[in-house]
């Protein structure tokens, strides 16, 4: 096994795609995770039991990582049965891969210990402020992962233990400098190249078509021409916003509110207190009989408080409101400037407290804030009023289920229609999900096409309520030859104008290798444009492509190929040099470490791979697939 696992790493052509990925890294960066009884067993590998309750709790921490990281965007995913089973699978897959390595290591005799595990997870630079290890920065992104620490921990050792089992192969995966510089040689080689493009657009509009040859077209690609499934609605609006403008306030409406919320529109009473702390009741006493003998309270503070921050300012504290007031403070029962208290007992030993400073409560007047009250009060009458509506609609569409006419005279407004629309141009007074969900999962939809019932009342953005009725449904289906004849004819005419440009590039090719392209370029009216220099990374993927597996120019002679461009055009391409690639020498040692980094991936998978085909994996017959 292990001879065939060296080789499969080994493999030329797999280092090239190895080579091609990881340079990609080095470019962008990549950035990567290790995922890691009863009869009623979810898989038995090798007699070994993975039950259904371990399978669930991984699915689950799974799913739950998935909607941490996605968001909004996992619900639909998490709509999609054969999605999620698909998940499930892979959730199960994993586990397998982990048993049998972990069989593996157990045969290899090798461990990783806790003190390891915690030492590798040190090390990790996402974890680390400054040089060192962050545990509120680990525990912060481990959570937003998914991960609990035991969790996190598990993947961590499987991940030692999986590198001790690769590394287990010896030197098969140390690359030599002659092979990396080939594979960087290769891999971001240069090409100048030049270009005549065959015009498709222009081929196209000259093209003719019969009805014989639409129809033909129309037969064999019906699947090609499905129509999405379409509703017309009536729905009726509820806006919270819209009623306020309908809404009055009395002035002893705003009076009543006034006295009710006067907290809202002014300070309470502020005091301001001085206090000194001591450690003992005897202390406290002994400094209280001093001040009443008429020594002075800052310089005691500042010389016997325990208090380090208010001693600094002789025993002076902020301006206190009676919310922010300590209960110690509060229990002193100071009400005039100057008075000293008692001692005090309190949490932090006992205090001396004096009363410095007193501001009486200010509240503005009606007239200052009339006008926010009114607003108010129209809002508060407006939302109520609007709930009430809600529920006065809702009575009226259930009792009157055959037309929105009931409901409408509750709303005091008509409903609003629409034209056809799919899920997919849902009109913008309409399109909120909760609306789009009511529409089409077909509980209001009619047979045949006809309307359907009412909706409840459906609220969004908590100001807005809606009542649908369905008035008409077309269900998916393919379109008729008459609705899509202008589609078809511009696709027949397309390829038609596609093969033309096919069979004037394939000429022009051969002339072009005979020597003999000038004069059959100038005829087809085509010439090759300026040079242009051509890398592996560019977006034309075929075109590239092409460009690419051309041989090398030899004599100085251009080496000829054909291709197309994104929009289809046929382009004819003449090569004139070959440039090999080249990397600066801090560059190179890191593609060449990322070049051994991944071979040794293609040992690991190799390895799982055979673990797989030696190993008795037994399904559990809830999660066997149909074959």
């Amino acid at each position: 096994m292990m001879d065939n696992l060296r080789a499969a790493a080994n493999h030329v052509v797999l280092k090239i795609i190895l080579a091609l990925i990881i340079l990609s890294f080095i470019l962008t960066g990549v950035g990567n995770y290790l995922i890691g009884g009863s009869g009623d067993y979810a898989a038995k590998v090798n007699g070994q039991v993975i039950d259904r309750a371990q399978l669930e709790q991984a699915f689950q921490s799974e799913r739950s990582r998935m909607q941490q990281q996605l968001g909004d965007q996992f619900s639909a995913l998490a709509g999609n049965e054969g999605y999620m089973q698909q998940l499930r699978q892979q959730v199960l897959s994993q586990m397998i891969d982990k048993v049998l390595l972990d069989q593996y290591a157990k045969k290899l005799g090798l461990t990783v210990s806790d003190e390891q595990v915690k030492n590798a997870i040190r090390k990790e630079p996402y974890f680390q402020t400054d040089g060192q290890f962050d545990n509120a920065k680990y525990l912060d992104l481990i959570n937003r992962s998914g991960f609990s620490p035991e969790n996190y921990a598990q993947s961590m050792r499987q991940q030692l233990v999986s590198q001790q089992v690769v590394q287990g192969f010896g030197s098969s995966d140390i690359i030599p400098p002659s092979e990396a510089q080939a594979m960087v040689a290769l891999m971001l080689q240069e090409r100048d190249v030049r270009l005549a493009t065959i015009d498709l657009k222009a081929l196209q509009a000259k093209q003719t078509v019969s009805d014989d040859e639409l129809k033909a077209y129309y037969e064999q690609n019906k699947n090609s021409f499905i129509a999405p499934e379409r509703v017309k609605v009536s729905y009726i609006l509820l806006d919270a916003s819209a009623m306020q403008d309908k809404e009055t306030a009395t002035e002893a409406e705003i009076g009543a509110y006034y006295d009710q919320h006067q907290s809202s529109y002014g300070q309470p009473e502020r005091k301001k207190y001085s206090i000194i702390q001591l450690k003992t009741e005897a202390e406290a006493k002994a400094v209280l009989e001093e001040l009443k003998s008429g020594a002075d309270f800052v310089a005691l503070a500042k010389e016997k408080s325990t208090d380090i921050i208010s001693s600094r300012n002789g025993g002076a504290m902020d301006w206190m409101e009676p919310d922010t007031t300590p209960d110690e403070i509060k229990q002193a029962n100071l009400a005039e400037k100057g008075q000293l208290s008692g001692v005090v007992k309190s949490s932090v030993g006992y205090l001396v407290v004096r009363l410095d400073d007193i501001k009486p409560a200010l509240v503005k007047p009606l007239s200052e804030v009339h006008d926010a009250i009114a607003k108010q009060v129209k809002q508060e009458k407006a939302v109520d009023a609007y709930y009430a509506l809600q529920q006065k609609v809702s009575e009226a569409a259930t009792s009157d289920n055959e037309s929105l006419a009931s409901a409408e005279q509750a709303a005091g407004s008509k409903a609003a229609q629409t034209e056809w629309f799919t899920r997919e141009s849902v009109p913008d007074a309409l399109n909120f999900k909760p609306v789009v969900q009511s529409i089409f999962d077909g509980s209001l939809i009619g047979e045949n096409g006809a309307p359907g019932s009412n909706s409840d009342v459906i609220t969004v953005d908590g100001d807005r309520a809606f009542v649908i009725r369905v008035m008409g449904h077309q269900p998916e289906g393919i379109e008729s030859f008459d609705k899509v004849k202008d589609r078809v004819v511009e696709m027949v005419k397309r390829n038609k104008a596609l093969q033309e440009a096919k069979l004037q590039g394939e000429k022009l090719l051969v002339e072009l290798k005979q020597g003999k392209g000038d004069e059959a370029m100038q005829a087809a009216g085509l010439s090759f444009g300026s040079v242009q220099k051509m890398t592996r990374a560019g977006e034309d993927s075929q075109l590239i492509e092409t460009v690419f597996s051309l041989p090398h120019p030899q004599d100085g002679k251009a080496v000829y190929g054909m291709s197309q461009d994104r929009q289809d055009n046929v382009v004819l391409i003449a090569l004139d040099t070959v440039r090999p690639g080249t990397l600066p020498e801090d560059e190179m040692k890191a593609f060449v470490g990322k070049m051994e980094q991944n071979a040794a991936g293609v040992t690991f998978d190799s390895l799982l791979a055979t673990l797989r085909k030696e190993a008795t994996i037994k399904m559990g017959a809830a999660e066997q697939q149909p074959q």
